[in-house]
């Protein structure tokens, strides 16, 4: 039976949000997000083990990650992190796999370390409709607002219809055999995963994700994720 290997690229450092350390490594009720991140998973009945890919040079990781016994049992922290999010994650796959951590039939599920809201149930749904999917899938919501297309001076040239349209969030999920050919095959403009593997010519499945579901990128995203978290107090 496939196995659930959650994977958590944190090598980036976070330039847009400005905290003067990685934004993963920002504290928030006395954790880091990256700890709350990882704790989603290493929680979550169906996932077999947390791989938390980091910088070779990280100075952060080895204070950031205050978890208990029971849950640091299934993580581990590899110093494998690349220039790119795409190679990070690359590594990653790569040394799970030589260090028979995971098998090629197990899944992968990549998630933004940034991203320390995502439900429970989110993850629990991912797993359901795209755990057994042989093009795998990824959590997305419909986009809700107006979308407009800029000009060259600064003006709204168009303004873009929103049906069928979905942004895009993690985890993504993929058989690890699919995931890692779809990154061997070049690394050049992937955005995520599933943009590596769309370049096969596979259609991953759209599964309802959760607007809760953020990505902690600019400064103002912390008092919203303070709140979701319970820790209203900036």
């Amino acid at each position: 039976m496939s196995r659930n290997i959650a994977l958590i690229p944190a090598a980036g450092v976070g330039s847009r949000f400005g905290a003067g350390k990685p934004k993963q490594y920002v504290e928030i009720g006395g954790k880091t997000v990256l700890c709350h991140t990882v704790e989603i998973f290493a929680q979550h009945a169906q996932i077999d083990f947390t791989a938390v890919i980091v910088s070779p040079d990280d100075g952060f990781f080895q204070t950031a990650l205050n978890l208990d016994a029971a849950d640091s049992a299934k993580i581990r922290v590899f110093k494998v992190g690349g220039e790119t999010r795409a190679e990070t994650v690359r590594n990653g796959i790569n040394v799970l796999l030589e260090q028979g951590i995971a098998a090629e039939s197990d899944n992968i599920l990549v998630h933004d370390a940034a991203r320390c809201c995502l439900p429970s149930e989110a993850l629990t749904r991912l797993i359901a409709e795209a755990g057994n999917a042989a093009q795998g899938g990824i959590l997305a919501v419909p986009v809700a607002d107006t979308l407009k297309r800029e000009d060259a001076d600064g003006g709204i040239a168009e303004t873009v219809s929103r049906s069928g349209l979905w942004q895009a969030q993690t985890p993504q999920l993929f058989q690890t055999a699919l995931l890692r050919r779809a990154l061997a095959a070049g690394l050049d403009g992937i955005t995520d995963e599933a943009s590596a593997v769309e370049r096969l010519g596979v259609k991953p499945l759209l599964v309802q994700g959760d607007t809760r579901n953020l990505k902690l990128t600019l400064p103002q995203d912390e008092f919203i994720v303070r709140l979701l978290l319970g820790n209203e107090a900036v």
